[in-house]
Order: structure tokens, then C-alpha cells, then sequence
């Protein structure tokens, strides 16, 4: 193992120890901390039930059939409307969303439909809100939920996507938000080339 490596258990290592002991939760989110995470907003549930949460653990299951998986902690409020409701919203968030990432966050303090009270939204057919500037914006219906621990993955099959021509996509990393890619506009600024406003 490279000596630049810490181990993050609470135990110190054995030189034969196999197999290894499981990490401690401190230990697991310190480590998850450094893998960063494009931000998302997923949303569900319709009229006054239409709820939402703030997530990173989004990925593409399939191309055929296009589909997205999502974890979800099952003591979020926001789980048993998705459940429930068998259609969810997943909103690629730019840079420019971090007032909503943040609004959308359990710990927030939002509920409900009060997370929609910032922020332009539309509905497709399925009639989930779906923030109408987003990276990407796909409209899903689920097709299983698989629990597992303290979470559930949401497996959803796409079935309208919205694209924009947005700026850079909004990253969560070491607890705290960034951003992955620039315009020519800020390129230019940055280098000095057009002028701060």
C-alpha cells in the first residue's frame, strides 16, 4: 500500500489481516467526501403532494432501454410519495441552482411543496415538475425499488428528456458545492480578457 495512504478504520492494519474490517460510518462518509458528485434534484408526486430532495447518487442504468437508478434514504419524507407515486423528475443542476440544491436538502428545513418555491418549472406528460433551465432534465417512471439497508435504489425508465445549453454543472465535493466547466464568457474573464463586471 502507498505510504501517502491513510487508512481510515478504527483499527491500525495487520500485516495479514484478510479480509479487512469493515469500515466504521465516520470512517465510510469521510472517505465519500473526496469522490465528487454531479448535483441533482429529483422530484415526484403531483399537485399539493409534490415533494422533491437533493441527491448525488444518480446514474445511468441503460441505454436500452434508457434508464436511471437513484438512491434514496428511506426515512427521507420524500420516499414514500415516490413509492407511491411510480413517476419521478431527475434535474441536472448548473451552477446557477444552488439556492434549489440547497431548498431541496432535507435538512433544509423545506417540506413539500414549499422545496417549488424558488426556481422556473414545467411538467411533461407524467405531470412531475421539472425545473425548466436544468442541464438536463428527464422525466421517469419507476420500474422497481430495490431496499437495501438504510437506503432504496429507484430504477426508472426515461421517457421524455429535456437538454439545455447551460454553463457548468454543479459538483459536490469535500462537503461543499462547486462546478465543473465554463463558459467562454467566464474563460475570457478569468484570463483577463473581458472585464469583471
Amino acid at each position: 500500500m502507498p505510504t501517502h495512504l491513510r487508512l481510515l478504520r478504527d483499527a491500525p492494519p495487520h500485516e495479514h489481516e484478510s479480509p479487512r474490517a469493515a469500515a466504521s460510518e465516520a470512517a465510510f462518509r469521510d472517505a465519500m467526501r473526496h469522490l465528487p458528485g454531479g448535483v441533482c434534484v429529483i422530484t415526484t408526486g403531483v399537485g399539493e403532494e409534490r415533494t422533491g430532495f437533493t441527491a448525488t447518487s444518480v446514474a445511468s442504468l441503460s441505454v436500452q432501454p434508457a434508464t436511471m437508478m437513484v438512491s434514496v434514504n428511506r426515512a427521507s419524507s420524500s420516499y414514500p410519495i415516490l413509492a407511491r407515486s411510480g413517476v419521478f423528475g431527475v434535474n441536472v443542476l448548473a451552477r446557477e441552482h444552488i439556492e434549489i440544491a440547497v431548498h431541496f436538502a432535507e435538512r433544509a428545513g423545506a417540506r413539500g411543496a414549499d422545496r417549488y418555491r424558488s426556481g422556473r418549472w414545467v411538467t411533461l406528460a407524467s405531470g412531475v415538475w421539472l425545473l425548466s433551465d436544468a442541464l438536463v432534465a428527464m422525466d421517469c417512471a419507476v420500474e422497481e425499488i430495490i431496499e437495501r439497508h438504510t437506503h432504496a435504489i429507484v430504477i426508472g425508465r426515461v421517457k421524455d428528456i429535456a437538454v439545455s445549453d447551460g454553463a457548468g454543472a454543479l459538483v459536490y465535493w469535500r462537503g461543499g458545492f462547486d462546478q465543473l466547466g465554463w463558459s467562454q464568457e467566464e474563460l475570457s474573464r478569468a484570463v483577463g480578457l473581458t472585464p469583471t463586471p
